[in-house]
């Protein structure tokens, strides 16, 4: 990636989106911001809530990727960002049926290690590890580089221990890394 290149933005956790707006002030802040409020005197006119509880509902909305601070200091709900999680914890459209056009010996490991489109859970067998990690290698673009919130976003899908996948992709050379970013190194191309 050169610095010419566009820095794709952030894919969020929608589970950290439901965290960030369980909070009755952050939810307070957000809707004042998406009906135009930007600055911290127009939210807290907006919400009746105090400086401090603003500036703290932004810092974790800010840290959340749900808001952008601009070099102005005012403040900008990123309303794309619920569209972008939406997607990006759905279930992939061959999540029901992850054998699709395999052999026959890796669709049974497969049917095996996944429930509804769920990794049920992770093959200790090298063999069985590795069908399944050419599964998920298949859940990212060839030739797009992916932060690691990104790939951690797609593996959440699957199964919890999305560090786990995400290392076991590394190790076996379905993934490559460098800088925070991965791409697809291996797999077979279906």
């Amino acid at each position: 990636m050169t610095a010419s290149d566009p820095v794709p933005d952030p894919v969020p956790d929608a589970a950290a989106i439901v965290g960030l707006l369980a909070d009755d002030v952050r939810r307070r802040v957000v809707a004042a911001l998406v009906l135009g409020s930007t600055t911290v005197a127009e939210i807290r006119s907006a919400t009746g809530l105090g400086t401090r509880a603003v500036a703290g509902a932004l810092g974790r909305l800010i840290d959340g990727e749900l808001v952008v601070r601009g070099e102005d200091g005012s403040h900008h709900a990123l309303g794309d960002a619920f569209r972008r999680a939406a997607i990006a914890a759905a279930p992939p459209p061959s999540a029901a049926d992850p054998t699709g056009d395999v052999p026959e010996d890796e669709a049974k490991v497969l049917r095996t290690f996944f429930r509804d489109g769920r990794l049920v859970r992770i093959p200790t067998k090298r063999s069985h590890k590795r069908v399944v990690l050419d599964r998920l290698a298949q859940e990212f673009e060839v030739g797009r580089r992916f932060r690691e919130r990104e790939v951690n976003a797609i593996l959440r899908r699957f199964h919890d221990d999305f560090a786990a996948l995400r290392r076991y992709l590394v190790d076996e050379d379905f993934l490559d890394r460098d800088r925070g970013e991965y791409w697809r190194t291996g797999g077979t191309y279906r």
